[in-house]
């Protein structure tokens, strides 16, 4: 790789048409353009929070062509691949991959969770790395897959010449510290976890994919830079003021709460797919809240 998979990624959010429905290219550009001068390495594209399930296969297109006439060639594009099948998440990964992607996140298929033992899993990871065009970073997300990645499953993967990386948003320092045993040249391991990107990167991961960090840029990008610069006390009160926005807007309200946020920034969030909701009432304020103790809100 001729650029090092680190620092605060984004999930980029899925700006839609509040009248249609349909893609709103607009504020998706300019979102990302903030994002990368904000600081963040790179994006990731039909993500957990790009509400990459409820999108159409064209749109996943169009998105990932919009990113790549912005994101410049020393920043990561990413495309979120995984879907319930060998057979299409190995077309997506070709189909990103003629859009420009530099990588590719995957998660486990996981609607036939129980047949989807460590032999299932490392045959279907196997195949896609195989025959993908783009290098891969697997997902651990159990909070929507249900299951964990066996850290001796990720292990064997890691030594396979495609596989560059892992994505761990599952939040458990335990997890992480099995996944970092993998960690090597050429397999980097990143937290999913912004309430957790401090001890992450003391037990040595090499950055986040965080959704935090599309709201929360100078937080997260801040900590990051204040510990590889050794100043770990000002990454200790950067991560203490993430804390309660990582928890909150994204760990419990999810992707309307990050919309929400993302709006009250002063940046685009809108409206989110039925069949999710949008947050009202006393949710949106709590956000606004939120946002204002950590110093992060245009009123701040």
């Amino acid at each position: 790789m001729t650029k090092a998979l680190e620092g605060v990624l984004g999930p980029v959010v899925t700006t839609f048409d509040e009248a249609s429905g349909d893609l709103a290219a607009v504020p998706f550009r300019a979102n990302v353009r903030s994002h990368l001068e904000a600081g963040l390495t790179g994006v990731v594209v039909s993500g957990s929070t790009g509400e990459a399930a409820l999108l159409e296969e064209h749109e996943r297109h169009r998105l990932l062509e919009w990113a790549r006439a912005i994101v410049p060639d020393d920043r990561w594009l990413i495309a979120g691949i995984g879907a319930e099948s060998t057979r299409l998440t190995i077309r997506r990964a070709r189909e990103a991959a003629e859009r420009g992607a530099d990588a590719a996140l995957v998660v486990a298929p996981h609607y036939y969770g129980a047949q989807m033992t460590p032999e299932a899993l490392a045959s279907h990871f196997r195949q896609v790395a195989d025959e993908s065009p783009l290098p891969l970073i697997l997902y651990n997300i159990p909070k929507y897959v249900h299951f964990p990645l066996a850290p001796g499953l990720v292990r064997e993967l890691s030594t396979h010449g495609n596989v560059v990386g892992i994505k761990d948003s599952s939040g458990d320092l335990t997890q992480l510290g099995a996944y970092l045993s993998s960690q090597s040249d050429r397999f980097t391991v990143l937290t999913g976890s912004g309430g957790g990107l401090y001890p992450a990167l003391e037990m040595g991961a090499r950055g986040g994919i965080l959704a935090v960090g599309l709201f929360a840029a100078p937080l997260a990008v801040g900590l990051c830079r204040s510990f590889a610069n050794g100043d770990m006390a000002a990454a200790g009160r950067a991560q203490e003021r993430l804390i309660p926005v990582a928890r909150s807007v994204v760990g419990e309200l999810g992707v309307a709460g990050v919309k929400a946020a993302l709006d009250l920034v002063g940046l685009a969030g809108g409206r989110v797919r039925s069949p999710l909701l949008p947050l009202r009432g006393a949710a949106r304020e709590r956000v606004a809240e939120l946002l204002l103790t950590a110093g992060l809100s245009r009123a701040a």
